[in-house]
């Protein structure tokens, strides 16, 4: 069970409108890296993860992606909150107009709707942590992107927050790799999944 703290994880306070700004962020809420796929990757692979402090990890962090689906939402909608149809359709978003009028819905930059096809959960932990170092690099690569078009100090403030968290998910997961490699020798590491086969290699 969690307890709602009803405000952003960070402050977000935008006063200019800018609509082409805000395709560019889309993707961090529902692209293939975005938070959507963060939250509901490891909030999934929090079940199967034997280790309970791994596990632990897993809810942790997968409820603060919720809390940074959230922080990308609200910059969306702050971004465009009073545009027109006209200047959404200059801005590269008369699709999204059509389909979603002034909402905020999961979907890339470039227009491709999210997925559960955007994420993994194998059930094998070294498998689940790789994916999950690997996550949270393309996201704060896709973070780095944006921060090189966005130069408005309002939209770039709580972006670099974003970004600093994805640094800091995956230390952690890196640590949390650790802890499991640590569990396992030479001749299983890699190769099979001690939990099923305990005589890999003998």
């Amino acid at each position: 069970m969690w307890v709602y703290e009803r405000k952003l994880q960070y402050p977000i306070n935008i006063t200019r409108p800018n609509p082409a700004m805000a395709k560019f962020i889309m993707s961090q809420y529902g692209g293939p890296d975005g938070e959507i796929g963060a939250s509901m990757r490891y909030l999934s692979q929090r079940y199967s993860m034997e280790d309970r402090k791994v596990a632990g990890l897993l809810t942790d962090i997968g409820t603060e992606e919720l809390a940074h689906m959230e922080m990308v939402a609200a910059i969306i909608r702050q971004l465009t909150k009073g545009c027109s149809a006209e200047e959404l359709k200059e801005s590269g978003l008369g699709e999204y107009y059509i389909d979603h009028t002034g909402a905020v819905w999961p979907q890339s930059s470039g227009g491709i709707p999210f997925t559960a096809n955007q994420f993994q959960s194998k059930g094998d932990p070294i498998t689940d942590l790789f994916e999950d170092m690997a996550a949270e690099q393309k996201a704060r690569t896709t973070y780095d992107n944006i921060l090189r078009l966005v130069k408005d100090y309002e939209v770039a403030d709580p972006i670099k927050f974003l970004r600093q968290r994805e640094i800091n998910h995956f230390q952690r997961f890196g640590e949390a790799l650790r802890l499991m490699t640590d569990k396992l020798d030479s001749k299983n590491y890699y190769m099979c999944n001690p939990s099923f086969d305990k005589h890999c290699g003998k």
